[in-house]
Parts: C-alpha cells; sequence; structure tokens
C-alpha cells in the first residue's frame, strides 16, 4: 500500500479535502496510530514521524499536534551514483556531507570483457560504500536518536554494515531519491518529518 507524506502544516488541510471527498470521517486510535473511516468505505491509517506511536485522542487535530522532532537525529542516503547525509538538531541542520562516485553502467559485452568489466564495477561500487561509510561513522556514527534511510536499498545496507554504525536506530518510513545531491537530501529532511498516511479508497 502506497505511503503518503504529508508535512503535519498541511495535515489539517489533507485531513479537510479526505471529509469532502469521501464524507464524514469517524476516527479512532489503533496499534499506535490514527485511523480514519469515510462514509463511502473509503480509509486511511496515519503515523507520527520517527517511528513514535501516538496514544493521543482520536481526533486530527490530536495527531497533528503530537508530530514532533527530535533534537538529535539523522538522514542517510545512498546509491551507487553518490551519498548524501546530515546530522540534524531539531529542524536545524548540522553537520552534512554529499559526495558522487563514478560506478560504470553495465555493458552488452560478453566473455572475459564483460567479467573484467563487473569486476571493476564492483570493485567502484565497493570503494563508493566504503567512502560513504567514513563520513557516516564520522557524522553519524554517535547519533542518539533516529536515522531514516533511502536511496537503494543494497547500498544503504552495505553502508551500515559498517560495525561503527552498529548503535544506530533505522526508523520508516523509506525514502526512494534519485541519486543524492544536496537538494535531495534538503527534501529528505523535509519528508522525514512529514506524517506517513496509508489511504485505502472505497
Amino acid at each position: 500500500m502506497p505511503v503518503v507524506l504529508v508535512p503535519p502544516a498541511r495535515w489539517p488541510r489533507w485531513v479537510d479535502n479526505f471529509e469532502r471527498s469521501h464524507g464524514a470521517t469517524s476516527y479512532a486510535v489503533t496499534d499506535g496510530a490514527l485511523s480514519g473511516t469515510a462514509d463511502d468505505g473509503s480509509t486511511f491509517t496515519a503515523r507520527l514521524p520517527f517511528a513514535t506511536s501516538y496514544d493521543g485522542p482520536a481526533t486530527a487535530d490530536g495527531l497533528g499536534a503530537a508530530a514532533s522532532v527530535p533534537g538529535d537525529w539523522g538522514v542517510l542516503l545512498v546509491r551507487k551514483g553518490g551519498f548524501a547525509m546530515a546530522r540534524m538538531a531539531g529542524t536545524t541542520t548540522g553537520e552534512s556531507k554529499t559526495g558522487r562516485r563514478h560506478v560504470q553502467g553495465r555493458t552488452k559485452a560478453g566473455g572475459q570483457s564483460q567479467q573484467r568489466f563487473a569486476r571493476r564495477r564492483d570493485n567502484q561500487a565497493r570503494q563508493a560504500y566504503e567512502a560513504a561509510a567514513d563520513h557516516a561513522a564520522r557524522i553519524l556514527g554517535t547519533l542518539h536518536g533516529p536515522l531514516v534511510t533511502g536511496g537503494d536499498h543494497g547500498a544503504v545496507e552495505e553502508v551500515l554494515a559498517d560495525t561503527r554504525l552498529g548503535g544506530v536506530t533505522v526508523v520508516a518510513p523509506w525514502l526512494a531519491v534519485p541519486d543524492p545531491r544536496r537538494g535531495v537530501l534538503e527534501q529528505a529532511v523535509l519528508d522525514a518529518t512529514a506524517l506517513q498516511v496509508e489511504v485505502t479508497n472505497a
């Protein structure tokens, strides 16, 4: 089920639009999330960012008021073409780093040349992940709060396998991002603080 990321500031408007489209909506708190069921049978489940459990009133306003940003948290984005990361203090960006690495694309050549190419490509990718892990250990290794990740699952797993990052706590959402650049990182920071909403239309 796709997840819609809704910034807390836009949450009241999102709820208004849902009710206008689907009818009067009843609310309940279940499993740490706010669920809504509209007259036409459409439903949504909204969760707080940073894997925070919600146990407040069964109202949209209650959920919106409960959305908060930790004092210490981070973002880590990794793909074969680069990486980006930031250590955050609330909504303020502390130390951050972006980097690009050249990793060759696939080849249509066959035989030994293809094998050499694959080995070279794997080596380039490994060097890129090692560089990302070095920076991540320096910036995120002492993180006390949650870490939001994104990019390519395999690439992120390679970086987080570094023992220096063994103490970080990864939380949802997973951020599907293109090759990380400064602008991509800035948007990822905003997405990490958003409410995570799953919608089922009747």
